[in-house]
């Protein structure tokens, strides 16, 4: 056989990038949770390759594009029988090899964020085993290995279905059977808004598996030797951009009327939505039909993260469910009614008739069951045996400490904290560490303070406000003769009524939010001068100006003089 070098090195140049994608679902996954689960999620995006990878040699590789029937490959342990079949023209066996693992371990790890947050890691390693070995094969084998939907004229060109269905549906099975986190719900069934930890990690993991998909899409042509290819590899290009951008604009416009607000973290959902739908036939459409998909898949988008969070109450922290299972489906449909004729049979709209949209509509039901009914049965196994899901204590502490002795993901930084527990009333379990029984702890003793004679009164006002007017509060206390305070960082815990912030579409009813604590202790400086002036700075007549304390002060020692009372305040020499 002759060998092509362009051919080969367009596939190795788009296994690479497919590759990379490993990188983006972690940063998106991440991103998406909470800060007490990192490095669990990163660790499980690293193991659905790792595990994948032997698994797909193994068996996956040959039941997926073995000579044995529509319906299944053969057996072929370590990649030994001929393939040549199968081969794109020019690339050796090795290179296609690669290319295929890349896309199996993509399948597969999407699943993880559906499920992120409660699941054991041990039955995540075998169920993502499961997904390499024998589901993602079989069903790949009737679409790309030349099984029986692809005798049919089933289009799914870089794996709208074959891959990202696959995993969709695994990931709505597995987050059903597993139910949703701790304090999802209320007790009325509304879902609560689970904020992720770090917006910054998603929109990285969202660039980076735009930036993938070009490999993802444009290398399925698996050849770059004839002009034919070139044209083709071009429009791919072009139409995945178009939909994930048309994607996300519709996404942008449909949340502002809808919530009041334009999304953020649902907009950066419609551009992986606007991928993963176009996959199926981005070589089959034009640049209009991409478009107009990119629209529907802008709106579906939204309407699939609600339906799933607040209709059938399946807890998605990540929206994988409806990114990559609902478009990934819509998207291999449209096919069926966008496509121009170019390269597959003509669409709907393009004279076509129903029966391309009719062979898609087909491959993508069958594909749905068979995956359902097999990894249903994965799950139930899982969960009576080893068990599928965390205990509760693991889950409120948090996974990275109790599956992998994990304290925190970013030693040295400062983390929200988490306060949901599984009911409104409860409260967080304490966990007592020391030596000595709480029934046998000494009480402390209160000592009565020490103040001097002829002591002025001293008063302390607390301020707690925005952090953007902290420089302003500042420069007003400076003017009124005040030369120290003390400034800190804290969280303030508060709903805002009549005003709601919404998340992924679900109302934010109450949130911890940063604020700056500024602590000024004075004596001569009248309190109701502080009170009035940071009253004056402070105000926007919004909800979150802040709030003002005055205390009285017993005493005040500066510890480097001695000095006390009115003195100690006094900051010269």
């Amino acid at each position: 056989m002759t060998y092509s070098a362009v051919n080969t090195i367009w596939v190795l140049l788009g296994a690479a990038l497919v590759f990379f994608m490993q990188a983006g679902f972690s940063m998106c996954e991440a991103g998406f949770t909470r800060a007490k689960n990192t490095g669990n999620i990163l660790m499980k995006n690293l193991m659905d390759f790792c595990i994948g990878t032997p698994c797909f040699w193994l068996f996956g590789f040959g039941v997926m594009f073995g000579l044995g029937s529509g319906a299944f490959g053969w057996l072929d342990p370590l990649i030994m029988k001929d393939y040549s079949h199968i081969l794109p023209a020019g690339v050796p066996l090795w290179a296609f090899a690669i290319f295929q693992t890349v896309f199996c371990a993509t399948s597969a790890t999407i699943v993880s964020g559906a499920m992120a947050e409660r699941t054991k890691f041990s039955a995540y390693c075998i169920y993502s085993a499961a997904i390499s070995l024998f589901i993602y094969p079989i069903s790949g084998h009737w679409i790309w290995g030349g099984g029986w939907l692809a005798q049919l004229g089933f289009h799914d060109f870089a794996g709208s279905t074959a891959v990202h269905m696959v995993g969709g549906i695994c990931a709505l099975v597995g987050a059903a059977i597993l139910g949703p986190r701790i304090g999802k719900y209320g007790k009325d069934g509304k879902p609560r808004a689970i904020l992720g930890h770090n917006l910054t990690f998603a929109a990285l993991g969202v660039f980076i598996l735009w930036f993938c998909w070009f490999g993802f899409n444009g290398a399925s042509t698996v050849g770059m030797d004839t002009d034919e290819l070139i044209v083709r590899a071009g429009r791919v290009f072009f139409n995945t951009n178009m939909a994930a951008a048309v994607a996300c604009c519709a996404t942008l416009i449909f949340t502002w009327i809808r919530y009041g607000k334009p999304d953020v973290s649902m907009t950066y959902n419609a551009a992986l939505a606007g991928l993963v739908g176009i996959t199926a036939g981005c070589d089959a459409v034009n640049a209009v039909g991409a478009a107009i998909m990119g629209v529907v898949f802008g709106i579906v988008i939204v309407l699939a993260v609600e339906f799933f969070d607040k209709v059938v109450k399946i807890d998605d922290p990540v929206g994988a469910i409806s990114v990559h299972g609902v478009c990934g489906a819509l998207g291999t449909i449209l096919t069926g009614v966008f496509a121009d004729g170019a390269s597959t049979e003509a669409g709907l709209l393009y004279g076509g008739g129903f029966h391309f949209l009719g062979v898609q509509v087909l491959g993508v039901v069958t594909v749905a069951v068979y995956v359902a009914v097999i990894i249903t049965v994965v799950f139930q196994i899982l969960k009576h045996t080893i068990g599928l899901r965390a205990d509760a204590a693991d889950e409120l502490a948090g996974l990275d400490i109790s599956e992998h002795g994990l304290l925190t993901a970013y030693a040295g930084f400062a983390m929200m904290p988490d306060t949901l527990t599984a009911d409104d009333d409860a409260e967080s379990p304490v966990v007592v560490t020391g030596d000595v029984p709480a029934a046998e702890a000494i009480p402390v003793k209160a000592e009565p303070s020490f103040v001097p004679a002829g002591q002025p009164k001293l008063t302390k006002v607390e301020i707690i406000c925005k952090e953007s007017r902290l420089e302003a509060l500042k420069a007003a206390m400076t003017r009124l003769g005040i030369t120290g305070m003390t400034v800190s960082h804290v969280l303030g815990c508060g709903a805002q009524k009549g005003k709601p912030e919404y998340y992924r579409g679900v109302q934010v009813e109450v949130t911890l939010l940063p604020k700056v604590q500024v602590d000024i202790v004075v004596s001569k400086v009248p309190v109701r001068d502080v009170i009035e002036t940071a009253k004056k700075v402070l105000y926007t007549g919004h909800i979150g100006d802040g709030k003002i304390f005055v205390y009285d002060v017993e005493n005040v020692v500066k510890v480097r003089t001695g000095e006390e009372g009115y003195d100690a305040l006094q900051d010269v020499e």
